[in-house]
Parts: structure tokens; sequence; C-alpha cells
């Protein structure tokens, strides 16, 4: 494993330091990488506050097309599925259903039955 084969490297090529000066310095490297990592994430949300959250779409990595096209047939087109059935779900109830036949998405022209006698409204 890699694990052991640079524990040996670091062992033979550096000498021993007390544990109060490693405590000291496991300490300060601790609070340097908390504060970097608050601001990454202060960085991740003042990106998304100004309109940059689809960050590859933004920069121009993703065409418009690529960014018009359904999460579920992106998935679809990437692991090679032609025919799938995608159910939209909010919460615990399904909002709606659409088909994907040959790649291209076709809606389903069935109305959802949401009042049907075994369910009921959560108002």
């Amino acid at each position: 494993m890699i694990y052991k084969w640079w524990h040996r490297f670091v062992r033979r090529r550096t000498k021993p330091i007390p544990a109060d000066t490693a405590i000291t310095w496991k300490r300060r490297l601790s609070i340097a990488y908390g504060i970097a990592a608050w601001n990454a994430f202060g960085l991740v949300i003042y990106s998304m506050y100004q309109g940059k959250a689809d960050w590859a779409h933004y920069y121009g990595l993703k065409t418009d097309e690529e960014h018009s096209t359904p999460p579920a047939q992106a998935w679809a087109n990437v692991l090679g599925i032609k025919n799938a059935k995608v159910y939209k779900i909010s919460g615990f109830t399904k909002v709606g259903e659409y088909d994907i036949v040959e790649g291209e998405t076709t809606e389903n022209t069935k109305n959802d039955q949401h009042n049907t006698p075994d369910t009921e409204e959560l108002m």
C-alpha cells in the first residue's frame, strides 16, 4: 500500500520532533484548514448568488442545448439507455411523468389522477 511506503519514506528522511511541537503545529494546520474550507464554502455560496451555479454553462463548457436537456435525459444518454420512463417527484407526491423513446423525450397525454378515492389531498 502507498501508506506503508510513504510512512517508511518520511521516517527515513526526517528526524523526530517533540510531541508538544507536533501538537502545536497540528492545531495551527487544523485552524488554517478550517479557515480555507470556510472561505471555499463562502465562494460557492457567492457564486450561486451571482448566478454562476451551473459553472460549466457559465464558462462555456456546456452548450445551450446541453443546458436545456433535463437531467434524466442527460443521464439516460450517458448510460446508453434508449427507452425509459421518467417520474417527476416533489416531496412524496408524483408531479408528472414522461417517456424517453430512442433518446428523445415524449410527453404522456394521460392526465394524472391526483384526487382518486384512495388518496387524499393535504392542505
